[in-house]
């Protein structure tokens, strides 16, 4: 990923709305929602929706794949990736001991996220 690549994802999720939407998308993967499931859940108009999903689709977080005539939208799990590994790639100084409790949360150990907030909560 370039610089110019993640500053667009990041600019993507700096907005409340849209990181609430890419958080929802996440925790229903892989099987994603229609654009109506997210505005209900998200509490977000539909015409304000498409923009949000725009931006994270531009940012390379977002897919959409029409079935018929709805439109399923799941999180980009490359995208998502790909941020995560050029933010942490120099993380640590090559020492992964340092960074024990980052990397188990990101294998999704529950022992290692228990306790953590919900960034839902911290808004």
């Amino acid at each position: 990923m370039e610089k110019t690549d993640a500053l667009e994802a990041l600019t993507a999720l700096a907005h409340p709305t849209r990181l609430t939407v890419f958080r929802l998308l996440v925790r229903n993967e892989p099987e994603g929602l229609s654009a109506g499931a997210i505005a209900e859940e998200a509490g977000v108009l539909a015409n304000t929706l498409s923009t949000h999903l725009g931006q994270l689709t531009r940012g390379g977080l977002v897919s959409a794949e029409r079935h018929g005539r709805s439109i399923q939208y799941r999180v980009d799990l490359e995208g998502m990736q790909a941020l995560l590994l050029y933010l942490m790639q120099d993380c640590c100084a090559g020492r992964p001991e340092v960074c024990t409790q980052l990397i188990d949360a990101l294998a999704c150990r529950t022992d290692a996220v228990a306790g953590q907030p919900d960034l839902e909560e911290q808004t």
